[in-house]
C-alpha cells in the first residue's frame, strides 16, 4: 500500500480529498490521510464501497465498544491463556507479534468466557498493537504503523476446530479482520505447519482478500527457511528462542515477560454461561417433550418504503442436552416454502446458540426445536427470539448459515 502522498497518482490524490470530504463527519482527531488510504485500497480505491466499509466499521467498533475496552476487566482465562504477545519492533518500526497458536485451548476458552467476550479480546489485543504502531510511526514512519505476525502450529490439531463453535468462531474472527482491519499486516509467517493444517488454512483462505494472501508465508513442519526470510528485517534477538529466536529470559525460551502461551485451561475456571444472561433480553423457559417440536412463528409485513425488513435474532440453551434447530420460511403471497435453516443437531447444552438472519417482506419465519429424534428424553430450553432492526447495512451476516458448509468440508477432508 501506498504510504507517502508523493507516492499517489493525481487521481489518487483527487479521489483521496472526495473521500476524505464524504466521511468527516465520522473521522477522529487522529484518522490522517495513511488512515483514509487504508479504506480505498482494501476496495480498490471505489470511493462508495469504501464508505461503505468505513461507516459499519464504526457500527462495529460501537458494538465491540472499542473506546472503552482497556477499562474492561478481561476474564481471567483470557487474559491468561490465549497466547499471543508483542516482542518488539521491526528494522522499520513496526509491531512484531508472535502468537503461539498450537497452544490455544479453544474448547476450554469457550467455556470460561463468552464467545462475544473472546471475539472482544481479540479486538482489544489489535487496537493495543496498532496503537503501539501509531506511535512508532512518529518516529521511524507509516510503515511502522503495519504488524509483523509469527504464527506457531507446530503441535496443531484440526479436531478441536471440527466442533462446529470453535470453527465458527474462528471463520467470524477471520472474517471480521478483513471487513475492520484493512492494510494493517505487513507481513505474516506461520511456521511448523503440519500436513493437516493446509485443509484449515483452505477454508479460512476462503475469506481473505488476494493482497492479505500475498503477504502469508507457509512454512510445514521442520523447515526452517523462514528465519531467513524473516529475519533479514526481524531481529532473532527479540524472538523467543522457543520459537526459533535468540532471546531468554532469565534462561527463560519463552519470554514469558513478554509473551502468554496458553496452554490448556484448568477445569476450575470453566463457568456456567447460561448463569450469564443479556438482561436486555426477556428470555422464556420451555420443555420440549420428548417425541415432540416447539415452533414459533415470525411474520414480516410488506415492506415499508421507508424501512429496511428486520433481522430475526435468537439466543437460545438447553440443559443436559443438545437439540434439533431449525428455520423455514413461507411467502405469504405464492405460499412458497424455503429452508434458511437446516434443521440439524445443535450442542446448545454446551454454551449459548446465537445468530440472526435477514428477512423479506410478505413472509412467515417458523423456528423449528426439534424432539422427535428422542424417545425417552425431554429438553429444557431457554431462548430468546425476536424481530429486531437491521443490523448493519448491506452486510447482514449469519455465522451459522454462512460457514456450516465449510465446516462440513473440514470434517469430510479429515475423515
Amino acid at each position: 500500500m501506498s504510504s507517502d502522498w508523493s507516492e499517489l497518482t493525481e487521481e489518487q490524490k483527487q479521489k483521496l480529498q472526495q473521500f476524505r470530504s464524504q466521511v468527516k463527519d465520522a473521522l477522529r482527531e487522529t484518522d490522517d490521510d495513511y488512515f483514509l488510504l487504508r479504506w480505498l485500497n482494501a476496495r480498490k480505491w471505489n470511493i462508495v464501497a469504501a464508505e461503505r466499509m468505513l461507516r459499519a466499521n464504526l457500527k462495529t467498533r460501537a458494538m465491540w465498544n472499542v473506546d472503552t475496552l482497556e477499562t474492561w476487566n478481561v476474564p481471567k482465562a483470557l487474559r491468561e491463556y490465549v497466547p499471543a504477545g508483542m516482542v518488539g519492533f521491526d528494522k522499520e518500526g513496526s509491531p512484531v507479534i508472535v502468537c503461539p497458536f498450537y497452544n490455544l485451548d479453544i474448547y476450554g476458552v469457550l467455556h470460561c468466557a463468552t464467545r462475544f467476550d473472546f471475539m472482544r479480546y481479540v479486538v482489544l489485543l489489535l487496537e493495543r498493537y496498532m496503537k503501539a504502531g501509531y506511535e512508532q510511526s512518529k518516529i521511524h514512519g507509516l510503515r511502522a504503523r503495519q504488524l509483523v505476525v509469527l504464527f506457531d502450529m507446530k503441535d496443531f490439531t484440526i479436531r478441536a476446530y471440527t466442533w462446529r463453535p470453535a470453527a465458527e468462531l474462528i471463520l467470524f474472527l477471520v472474517k471480521q479482520y478483513e471487513k475492520n482491519y484493512p492494510e494493517i499486516l505487513k507481513m505474516c509467517y506461520i511456521i511448523n505447519a503440519p500436513k493437516v493444517f493446509s485443509v484449515a488454512f483452505n477454508v479460512v483462505k476462503k475469506f481473505l482478500d488476494e493482497y492479505t494472501i500475498s503477504k502469508i508465508n507457509l512454512y510445514k513442519y521442520g523447515c526452517d527457511s523462514w528465519k531467513e526470510d524473516m529475519f533479514k528485517h526481524v531481529d532473532p534477538e527479540i524472538i523467543p528462542k522457543r520459537m526459533g529466536g535468540n532471546c531468554t529470559e532469565n534462561g527463560d525460551d519463552k519470554c514469558p515477560s513478554k509473551v502468554v502461551w496458553g496452554g490448556k485451561i484448568p477445569q476450575e475456571l470453566y463457568v456456567e454461561q447460561r448463569d450469564e444472561i443479556d438482561g436486555s433480553k426477556e428470555f422464556t423457559e420451555a420443555v420440549v417433550a420428548n417425541g415432540n417440536k416447539l415452533k414459533l412463528e415470525f411474520e414480516v409485513d410488506s415492506k415499508n418504503s421507508n424501512a429496511k425488513p428486520p433481522v430475526l435474532s435468537w439466543n437460545f440453551r438447553t440443559i443436559d442436552y443438545g437439540i434439533r434447530f431449525g428455520i423455514y420460511s413461507t411467502d405469504t403471497t405464492t405460499g412458497e416454502r424455503h429452508s434458511e435453516i437446516d434443521l440439524g443437531n445443535v450442542q446448545s447444552n454446551e454454551m449459548d446458540e446465537v445468530g440472526f438472519i435477514a428477512t423479506r417482506p410478505n413472509t412467515k419465519y417458523t423456528v423449528v426445536f426439534d424432539n422427535t429424534n428422542s424417545y425417552l428424553r425431554s429438553k429444557k430450553l431457554r431462548y430468546w427470539i425476536s424481530l429486531i432492526p437491521e443490523l448493519d447495512d448491506n452486510d447482514i451476516e449469519i455465522v451459522s448459515q454462512d460457514i456450516q458448509s465449510e465446516v462440513v468440508a473440514v470434517n469430510e477432508t479429515k475423515t
